[in-house]
């Protein structure tokens, strides 16, 4: 039973010893490697740090000690503990030949990003840089160091270095071009965006921006694919929802736009910024094709997350008026038919007593021109009515247009109608003329009046 037991401890540690060799996974060099003498046996973890802190206990200084320390925590990714052993390499390596200061400088460096003491980073891979400009770990990894704190213009040419050096640098692509982005170069950023994207096809991120660029670079219809695309990513689905239809909605076409926003509310992680951009979005589409019910309802989501959001406040007092006043309604936005019968309409019931027989109507961009001849109890007289559709403010230059047109028409008097209102040079001008100025108050009284 020994003896079995024997040959089988002999087989493992042949089997280990043989995978050791294959894979060259061989302990840090002892401090025999350090001083030039040959190679001893190879040690376990625990063997290397017991051995590393008895040399440190005596000098805490001591390379023989430092070194294969730094390699047991780094081989094991315990940045917290390998950072202070590296820095204080570093240190040593200025006076000492036993030491590779450029792999003490490229590691602390390494080991400070991993720890996100990008600034700390900075200043050990600067050191290594000046030893090997060449270096790719040294040029990527300051390139990073640099895009965490924001200093792009620093970054740009160390990505740039980086793939003359090696052009396959994993991720070196995605780092430039977002640093171009970052700094507004859009259309610069758009090659390396490319390249990244082939190099990852499945990177949501570098595909969005790669998205956004494009639509900074003036090439919306290219991106609005990409957006459309995103718009079921959980991450980038809301914000890719939210372009999509500003760009569908720009274009006029605001049902695929209505479309691309319910898809963005659908998320259910959505950042409140975001929420409420969509929301006040589908509320002007919806507003703007009339769906006003479906318009309000969105603005009160909207109020309720912010109450001064944008002019929501605005928007509402203007749609729950027309809404309650249909009207109201076609006179600012129905069909350019329905708004020409408003308009008639409304001069039939101006004169409570009067009689009005149309003899002309034009039908411009921005109004609508009636010439009526008026039988009352006490007068008769042609007058030119004109109905103005904006709710702006109408100014003085206007209603001289208005009032050279009365003349044209050789009508006795003229009266000027706005969904808004006349400024104060417009109304002073009125003063003493045949013209009388309706504003949206008195107009909504006599909307109310027709059925």
């Amino acid at each position: 039973m020994v003896f079995t037991y024997l040959i089988a401890g002999i087989i493992v540690i042949a089997v280990a010893a043989v995978l050791l060799v294959l894979l060259g996974k061989k302990a840090p060099a002892s401090s025999s490697d350090v001083s030039g003498g040959k190679p001893k046996h190879v040690k376990s973890q625990s063997q290397i740090m017991k051995e590393a802190g008895r040399r440190l206990s005596k000098n805490p200084d001591d390379p023989a000690g430092l070194i294969p320390l730094g390699d047991v925590y780094y081989q094991n990714q315990l940045w917290d503990k390998a950072f202070p052993v590296y820095q204080n390499l570093s240190r040593l390596a200025i006076v000492s030949d036993k030491i590779d200061k450029l792999q003490a400088n490229v590691r602390a460096g390494e080991i400070a990003l991993k720890l996100n003491a990008s600034e700390e980073a900075i200043k050990y891979l600067t050191l290594a840089y000046a030893q090997d400009s060449q270096n790719i770990s040294v040029n990527k990894n300051l390139g990073i160091a640099y895009y965490n704190l924001n200093q792009f213009e620093k970054a740009v040419p160390c990505f740039k270095k980086t793939l003359m050096i090696d052009p396959l640098t994993e991720k070196a692509f995605n780092y430039l071009a977002m640093c171009l982005y970052k700094q507004h170069h859009y259309r610069e950023s758009l090659n390396y965006f490319k390249k990244a994207m082939t190099e990852d096809p499945t990177n949501k991120e570098i595909m969005f921006y790669y998205a956004q660029a494009m639509a900074e670079d003036g090439s919306g219809d290219k991106a609005v694919q990409i957006f459309s695309h995103l718009r079921a990513d959980p991450e980038f689905g809301p914000v890719s929802s939210l372009h999509a239809g500003i760009y569908h909605s720009n274009q006029g076409n605001k049902d695929l736009a209505i479309q691309d926003f319910l898809i963005g509310l659908k998320h259910q992680n959505i950042a409140p910024e975001t929420k409420i951009e969509i929301q006040y979005r589908l509320a002007l589409c919806y507003l703007d094709q009339n769906k006003l019910q479906d318009g309000l309802a969105m603005l009160r989501q909207v109020r309720s997350m912010n109450q001064n959001y944008k002019d929501v406040n605005g928007l509402l007092a203007r749609y729950q008026e027309l809404g309650q006043n249909q009207n109201l309604q076609v006179y600012l936005s129905g069909p350019a038919s329905e708004f020409v019968v408003l308009c008639r309409k409304i001069v039939g019931v101006f004169y409570e007593r009067g009689i009005a027989k149309i003899a002309d109507i034009k039908v411009a961009a921005s109004y609508v021109d009636i010439v009526a001849d008026i039988d009352t109890p006490k007068w008769e007289d042609t007058e030119l009515f004109r109905f103005f559709r904006t709710t702006g403010v109408t100014g003085e230059l206007f209603v001289r247009e208005f009032l050279d047109m009365l003349r044209d028409k050789k009508a006795g008097r003229g009266t000027c109608f706005t969904a808004g209102s006349f400024s104060d040079d417009a109304k002073k001008y009125s003063e003493g003329r045949p013209l009388d100025l309706i504003e949206r108050a008195e107009l909504t009284k006599l909307l109310k009046k027709i059925n």
